[in-house]
C-alpha cells in the first residue's frame, strides 16, 4: 500500500513556491462594474468636450442672462506687507482699506496665489488691480482686471466670503 505524503515542501510548491495562494480575490462582477463606471465617465466627458452635452453655465453667465448688476464695487490692489501681512488698498485713491495679519490672510493669499499664477503664466504685472463686486443676485465675485478671470467667493463658505465682503465697506 502506498501512502501519499504531504510535506510542507510539496504543499508550498503547489502554491507557486510562496506558501500562499495568488488567486484573484476580487469578484469578476465587481471588476466589470468598475470598468463600466470608468467607461461611462469617459463617454460623458468626451460628449461634453465635443459639444454633444452642454456644460453647466458659470455664475457670471447666469448673472449676464438675468441682467444682474453690481450693487457695490471696489477696485483693489493687494500687496505683501511687513511680517507676513497683506495690505489691501483702494486702486483708485491709493488709500489703505485693510491690513490682514499673518494669521488672518490665509484665504486671501490662497485666492490671490491662484490668480497670480495665471498672471505669471501670461507675463502680466502682479500689481494690476482686482475688482470686487457684490451683485443684485447676492453673489460676490473677484475679477482680475488684467486677465478677466472671475472667482466666485460665495463658493468658499460664509466665513471666507465675509473676509472679502468686509473690503466693500
Amino acid at each position: 500500500m502506498t501512502s501519499v505524503q504531504h510535506s510542507a515542501a510539496s504543499h508550498a510548491a503547489s502554491h507557486n513556491g510562496h506558501g500562499h495562494s495568488h488567486e484573484n480575490t476580487v469578484p469578476k462582477g465587481a471588476l466589470v462594474m468598475a470598468c463600466g463606471v470608468v467607461l461611462f465617465t469617459l463617454a460623458l466627458t468626451s460628449a461634453t468636450q465635443v459639444g454633444l452635452i452642454a456644460p453647466s453655465p458659470s455664475a457670471s453667465d447666469i448673472r449676464t442672462a438675468e441682467a444682474a448688476t453690481a450693487v457695490k464695487s471696489r477696485v483693489l490692489r493687494f500687496a505683501d506687507g511687513a511680517k507676513g501681512t497683506v495690505v489691501v488698498s483702494d486702486a483708485l485713491t491709493g488709500d489703505t482699506v485693510h491690513v490682514f495679519g499673518e494669521q488672518g490672510s490665509g484665504f486671501i493669499r490662497g485666492v490671490l496665489r491662484g490668480m497670480g499664477r495665471d498672471r505669471h503664466m501670461r507675463s502680466i504685472p502682479m500689481d494690476a488691480p482686482y475688482e470686487l463686486n457684490h451683485w443684485t443676485d447676492g453673489s460676490l465675485s473677484l475679477t482680475d482686471t488684467a486677465t478677466n478671470r472671475v472667482v466666485e467667493l460665495g463658493a468658499f463658505g460664509p466665513t471666507n466670503r465675509g473676509t472679502f465682503e468686509g473690503l466693500l465697506r
